[in-house]
């Protein structure tokens, strides 16, 4: 006798990773990079003249650039975390006993 049938949830988790790193990740880049785009044509172009609208030209610039910098900071951490553990592995440890030392010319 066995358990209900979950692997449907498994479909779903993986459709929504796909979703996510497919679609909204590159668009969240997209949108950093525009908004960076946008502080620099607002700042060196438009604000040329007028301190106020290049300082705000500015401040978009670092915010766009802040967002990359969060984005790549947490896309890097779990690739990390999803490399160091395997989430498909449904039996535990595999590959033997650990061994220590160095091979060299391997």
């Amino acid at each position: 006798m066995g358990g209900p049938d979950l692997s449907y949830i498994e479909d779903l988790g993986g459709g929504v990773i796909d979703v996510i790193n497919g679609t909204l990740i590159p668009v969240l880049f997209a949108l950093a990079f525009i908004v960076f785009l946008w502080g620099a044509f607002m700042a060196f172009i438009v604000g040329a003249q007028n301190d106020d609208t290049k300082t705000k030209g500015k401040n978009l610039m670092l915010w766009g650039l802040i967002g990359f910098f969060v984005m790549i900071s947490i896309w890097g951490l779990v690739n990390i975390l999803v490399g160091t553990i395997d989430f498909s592995n449904k039996t535990g440890p595999t590959g033997g006993t650990p061994k220590a030392g160095v091979n060299v010319g391997k």
